[in-house]
């Protein structure tokens, strides 16, 4: 396939918004517990302002990849069918949820809402965590079942399309918190650097499982069953026609093998091993590892970039039988 810009920043941005919230929600839930120390309510602000803003560039960017932007709002009515329509519906819900979760920790407003057993109140932005956590998941859950759920593309028609689009946003959102955490001054590096690795080595497993299962799928369609022709020796002389057209642009990424496994190497470098290793070594920094954090952000963001761009490529569509090769 070939693979759209628009796409692969809606993706990834998105992600990384979902775990930056996620990331927030567990420090709220940690501190309550008394297992970590509780940040200010500025922190949560803060974060939750940055997730709104990664979340709403992914939705501008997703405008790049429509043919009429003013009707995007028909996408959302096909919802009991259609994956792309409750990803539509879901990520303005959490945007909003969000949004709540943030501002009600800008007013310092937190009011008990109930009493749990053991005299454990319920507050407001817990509660609002709880919801934004399952829609945050929900999103992770609808964004990936527009691709996995695309039965005769077999790379992408797996669970392992949902774990690792989890996974992967939920590891960069952790990143990113941890960056946060030390401008912050908030004490939670070593917490939330530690749940970074773990989630970015639970991606890094995910991801070389899928790419050990794709390169060992075997085509359903042939030359053969395209044309319906038994014969063994069929070549592919042309792809029919003299110009390029819709099929020849958008189904194919036009990039040699040489260039797939490069992409392949660059993003299994840069968004697994070296945010690790930058993150292991802000756990034991006796300065400040802040820029140390954004560093292991960025080069984890643009490896994510590089992964999502190489997932769509990987993409072998049918049609490439009729159209792939050219005379």
């Amino acid at each position: 396939m070939h693979p759209a810009f628009s796409v692969l920043f809606l993706t990834t941005l998105i992600g990384a918004g979902q775990g930056l919230f996620l990331a927030l929600f567990s420090v709220e839930a940690y501190a309550e517990l008394g297992l970590v120390p509780a940040p200010g309510s500025d922190f949560f602000a803060i974060g939750s302002l940055l997730s709104l803003g990664l979340l709403g560039l992914g939705l501008f960017a997703s405008f790049f990849h429509l043919g009429r932007p003013e009707r995007a709002w028909r996408t959302a009515t096909k919802w009991r069918t259609s994956w792309l329509s409750r990803e539509v519906i879901v990520l303005p819900a959490f945007m909003g949820m969000v949004f709540l979760y943030g501002l009600a920790h800008w007013l310092q407003f937190n009011p008990p809402l109930g009493v749990l057993p053991g005299d454990n109140f319920v507050l407001l932005t817990v509660l609002l965590g709880i919801l934004g956590t399952l829609l945050a998941f929900a999103l992770f859950v609808s964004t990936a079942m527009i691709y996995a759920a695309v039965k005769f593309l077999q790379e992408w028609h797996s669970p392992l399309t949902v774990v690792n689009y989890t996974l992967l946003g939920a590891a960069s959102g952790f990143t990113l918190a941890t960056a946060l955490a030390a401008w912050a001054e908030t004490g939670l590096v070593p917490f939330l650097a530690g749940w970074a690795i773990i989630l970015t080595l639970l991606g890094l497993v995910g991801r070389v499982t899928s790419l050990i299962r794709n390169a060992r799928i075997q085509p359903k369609s042939t030359l053969q069953t395209a044309i319906g022709i038994k014969h063994p020796a069929i070549q592919q002389k042309s792809q029919g026609f003299m110009g390029g057209s819709f099929n020849t642009r958008e189904f194919f990424h036009h990039r040699s093998p040489a260039f797939l496994r490069a992409v392949k190497w660059l993003f299994l470098i840069s968004a697994f091993a070296i945010p690790t290793a930058l993150l292991a070594l802000a756990m034991v920094m006796t300065v400040d590892p802040t820029n140390v954090l954004i560093a292991a952000f960025v080069i984890q963001y643009l490896g994510l970039l590089a992964e999502r761009w190489f997932f769509f490529a990987q993409a072998n569509h049918p049609q490439n039988l009729y159209y792939q090769s050219v005379s």
